[in-house]
């Protein structure tokens, strides 16, 4: 590989692959309208409204999902948030400054009706708008299309303005924001050659995953977040039913770290693809089975650089948002990255790919909740189960569904089915969960 080509993947995974606190559907609102706030006070105006429209798939990932350090769900309070502390220039991380002050501001402006999230008419799947208004009537206007923080206008009043330094809008992370994944032209054989063969020095910054996403673990296994699956696998007192096995560590980790970031934790988890949780998912499985089987420190970066890169590659042919749950990409990346691990090659990923493929396509994406942490769960017993049976060179049949002999095919009928077949279903979701 070109040392050009592997700066194309580096690109890649460090647009990408970044931190995010909170739920990125929430925290994508909180970003907009703290840059709409921005422009006004640069402006010398003072905040008196706030009106946000989304697309459908925000709206769905947003209504049930915890905002940090508040106690509370759904997109109101992140919009708020986002006018009380929200810094654009954080990116994902918009709302690190958090404190007791800036919530009590927030919940008070939405006990006076300070702030409205409507529904978008866009056709794109991730999609904001914040109208932030002055008590003087001026407006500021910023739009958040198809990246969590990828803002691509900003207004104040009709004029177009360039006031804002979000991670978006100079992309400090190195990545190019106007290219798509599928432009990487990346396939599983040049995501096994990067990780097999690129220096390490080029790609150590992928063991910020590991320090940031165990520390969420370490804090849904410590205190009682969400539906607290984690904890629970880990119990001591379920030995008997879950064992203590390395499956069994892998599901507690990756559920326990989803249960304390969807249950509102102040942590940021290194995401994946704009998701916190598909971060998690593809991270925590890996460091797990490194930990228990002695991996060196190398091991686990290209380890992890094959699992982000597979799922973020899988990924391109759904897009950001779509019905088909994220922790089925997620979790395929993670087997990946655990074959590698166990000394495995090219044609084995290629086998755990398949056998993810073949086994949890369809589970739907029914919003952001704490509920997620399940579904995380049985990503991962999901992965070490395809990952075991790749290693003894076991694979499901081309004949079976929508396999094809040839994983790169396999991988774009999943796609297909997802951003495609699903779009009924992802409707249907979102119009049960809007009128319960």
């Amino acid at each position: 590989m070109t040392s050009e080509r592997e700066l194309e993947f580096i690109e890649l995974l460090k647009s990408e692959v970044k931190p995010a606190l909170g739920c990125t559907e929430p925290i994508a609102v909180s970003l907009a309208v703290a840059g709409a706030s921005e422009i006004i006070r640069a402006n010398g105006g003072n905040i008196s409204k706030v009106d946000v429209q989304v697309s459908a798939n925000i709206l769905k990932n947003g209504m049930g999902v915890g905002v940090p350090g508040t106690g509370m769900v759904g997109l109101h309070i992140a919009a708020a948030l986002g006018v009380t502390c929200g810094k654009s220039k954080y990116g994902l991380e918009v709302l690190k400054d958090l404190g007791k002050e800036s919530i009590n501001e927030a919940k008070k402006m939405l006990s006076e009706d300070m702030v409205s999230i409507n529904l978008s008419d866009s056709t794109k799947k991730l999609y904001i708008t914040a109208n932030v208004y002055s008590a003087k009537g001026d407006r500021a206007t910023v739009v958040i299309e198809d990246n969590h923080d990828n803002i691509v206008l900003q207004l104040f009043n009709d004029d177009s303005v360039d006031v804002l330094s979000t991670i978006s809008l100079n992309y400090k992370n190195g990545g190019d924001c106007n290219k798509e994944i599928k432009d990487y032209n990346m396939d599983i054989n040049s995501i096994y050659d990067f990780g097999l063969n690129v220096p390490l020095e080029k790609i150590r910054f992928i063991m910020e995953s590991v320090v940031l996403n165990k520390a969420l673990a370490k804090e849904g296994l410590e205190k009682d977040y969400g539906l607290k699956v984690g904890k629970t696998l880990w119990n001591r007192e379920n030995n008997g039913t879950f064992g203590s096995g390395l499956l069994s560590y892998s599901m507690a980790l990756t559920a326990a770290a989803s249960d304390a970031r969807m249950a509102g934790s102040t942590l940021p988890a290194m995401s994946n693809s704009g998701s916190g949780n598909q971060g998690i998912t593809v991270t925590m499985p890996v460091i797990a089975f490194a930990e228990k089987l002695g991996s060196t420190d190398e091991e686990l970066a290209r380890a992890l650089v094959i699992s982000h890169l597979v799922a973020i590659h899988i990924k391109g042919y759904l897009g950001k948002l779509s019905a088909l749950c994220g922790c089925v990409i997620a979790s395929t990346g993670a087997a990946c990255g655990i074959v590698f691990l166990k000394k495995g090659g090219l044609e084995q990923i290629g086998y755990a790919i398949k056998n993810m493929v073949g086994n949890i396509t369809g589970m739907v994406c029914d919003g952001a909740k704490v509920g997620c942490a399940l579904k995380v769960a049985s990503g991962v017993s999901s992965a070490v189960q395809a990952a075991i049976l790749a290693l003894d060179n076991i694979c499901i049949s081309d004949n079976d569904g929508i396999i094809e002999n040839d994983v790169e095919k396999t991988i774009q009928n999943l796609g297909k089915i997802g951003s495609l077949g699903m779009q009924n279903t992802d409707n249907m979701i979102l119009d049960i969960m809007v009128n319960k």
